[in-house]
């Protein structure tokens, strides 16, 4: 199973086994991953899940859909270019290791 760490604002992490399939968005609130508020439960309709990924990773992901970049230019914390929302990260195989920051504030 794929190990994601989130680093949190004050830079404290969580590093945990999330299942392939599922999200990182999912994997951060089945595991009570602090900074990750998921209020919509993943649709892309809330930008409650923002997170900025290690640049490094960014190559890795698939690209961003209309929906997902529409939503992160209205997330409470700043967008900056390595900005995603979890809920659209969908975890494979080749995430172990993946890192994302937690921004300041969801909401």
């Amino acid at each position: 199973m794929p190990k994601i760490t989130y680093v949190h604002f004050d830079r404290t992490q969580d590093t945990v086994d999330v299942p392939v399939g599922t999200s990182v968005m999912r994997g951060a609130v089945s595991n009570d991953v602090d900074g990750i508020v998921a209020e919509c439960g993943g649709n892309a309709q809330c930008g409650t899940c923002h997170v900025y990924v290690e640049p490094d990773w960014l190559p890795k992901l698939l690209p961003i859909q209309e929906n997902e970049d529409e939503m992160l230019d209205g997330t409470f914390c700043e967008r900056q270019p390595n900005s995603r929302l979890s809920c659209q990260l969908k975890v494979t195989e080749q995430f172990d290791g993946l890192v994302v920051h937690t921004p300041e504030r969801q909401v």
